[in-house]
């Protein structure tokens, strides 16, 4: 793969503290990544807000607040992870769909692929900029937008399994799934609009436990513990 689409789940860059960052953590993701970089794969960042806001549990705020609440909280991460993989030698842009002053560019394809050309990473970050879309949706739009040969799906769970692992110890884990099959079983990879965008726009997507050891790198290389999502 040339190009990747890495998403980053809030809570698992927030380790066993739940919230915030956890700093040892983010920085096993950066010395990943600039390995990647060295190799020549051009990596996008996607990262989810849950460390800080999930609009979602909110049953008291208007969900178009709560769910522009959560895109700040990942403009905040973006920012963050961005400064440490800046202090492993790399160099970064965050870009956002809505103006944030000075802090971001504005996402533009022709700005992306400006920004990769320099051997930049860039992180998507403020998701859609509109509610009722996740960070998932986000993933895919940006990865299809910038023509990413696959999506890097790093959570707390190791892979696509048949049921929640942490409510049935007999759950299945798949080596292997199509997305046809994930949509018709409403598997919770990504969210339903994500995974039909990756259906119509045949876009794979790896996923794996962010907290394995190396598990980006075997990850894009296609030895690694978890479960590539196929497309026809």
């Amino acid at each position: 793969m040339k190009r990747v689409l890495l998403k980053l789940s809030g809570e698992a860059l927030a380790g066993s503290k739940k919230t915030g960052f956890d700093e040892p953590t983010v920085t096993k993701v950066a010395l990943q990544v600039k390995k990647l970089l060295d190799q020549g794969v051009e990596v996008g960042v996607v990262i989810g807000g849950g460390n800080f806001w999930r609009g979602r549990t909110s049953e008291t705020i208007d969900r178009v607040k709560a769910d522009q609440i959560g895109m700040l909280a990942t403009v905040m991460n973006c920012i963050y992870v961005s400064e440490i993989f800046r202090s492993a030698g790399m160099m970064t842009q965050v870009l956002t769909p809505f103006e944030c002053g000075s802090m971001t560019k504005l996402f533009s394809k022709d700005r992306a692929n400006k920004y990769f050309a320099h051997h930049m990473v860039v992180f998507f970050a403020g998701g859609t900029g509109h509610p009722y879309f996740s960070t998932d949706t986000a993933t895919v739009l940006r990865a299809v937008e910038i023509e990413a040969d696959g999506i890097l799906l790093a959570k707390a769970v190791d892979g696509v399994y048949d049921s929640d692992p942490k409510q049935n110890p007999a759950a299945k884990r798949y080596g292997s799934i199509s997305i046809e099959e994930v949509i018709a079983q409403k598997l919770s990879v990504v969210d339903m609009t994500a995974s039909i965008l990756c259906m119509e726009n045949k876009m794979p997507m790896y996923v794996f436990a962010l907290q394995e050891e190396d598990s980006i790198i075997h990850a894009i290389s296609g030895d690694f513990n978890g479960t590539v999502v196929t497309v026809s």
